[in-house]
């Protein structure tokens, strides 16, 4: 039996086909050879890759939220923490990642507890500045379960800051949002 891995990641062909042709530009004007062994596939992963990390622009946070909304009386916080974030930072379009810890206190509405996590892909899964991605997450939940309060709590490494620039492997951004009584 010859069985080939085989991925189930759907890209959109002409956005695949036109970014590529980018891609190639890039590595001919680096210097490098596009055409040589390593690199011959390179271009169509990059852009199959870009297209993975910024899938958000395509997912609606209120459709994921309304979805898993129930009546509930349940009024004590709810905290999903250790979430993790990755993003690609919209200066540089390099990688920043960490742990996003959301807690809420409903107010007649819970949510599925996997739906939090799917929300932060939402917004990550978008060129971003952490600071807005934790008040876009905030609002989101604000707008779909108007809870009585709602803290966001983003902790990340930014490459941008690590990788080039100043060059600071240990340096974390913290962010926070908080509505409400929290």
């Amino acid at each position: 039996m010859n069985m080939k891995y085989q991925s189930k990641e759907i890209y959109n062909t002409e956005m695949t086909a036109a970014v590529k042709e980018h891609y190639y530009e890039v590595l001919a004007n680096l210097g490098e050879n596009p055409n040589r062994e390593g690199l011959r596939d390179t271009p169509e992963r990059a852009a199959k890759a870009m297209q993975f990390l910024t899938q958000g622009y395509d997912m609606d946070p209120v459709a994921i939220l309304e979805k898993a909304k129930f009546a509930e009386t349940y009024n004590e916080m709810v905290l999903v923490k250790d979430i993790e974030v990755y993003s690609l930072c919209e200066h540089h379009i390099l990688p920043f990642f960490g742990k996003a810890h959301i807690a809420y206190i409903p107010n007649g509405h819970i949510v599925g507890l996997s739906k939090i996590p799917r929300i932060v892909d939402v917004f990550a899964r978008r060129l971003q500045v952490q600071e807005r991605l934790t008040t876009q997450i905030a609002d989101a939940m604000v707008k779909i379960l108007d809870p009585m309060g709602v803290i966001v709590i983003i902790d990340c490494e930014h490459l941008c800051m690590s990788m080039r620039g100043v060059r600071k492997s240990e340096a974390r951004t913290i962010t926070s949002a908080v509505r409400g009584v929290l």
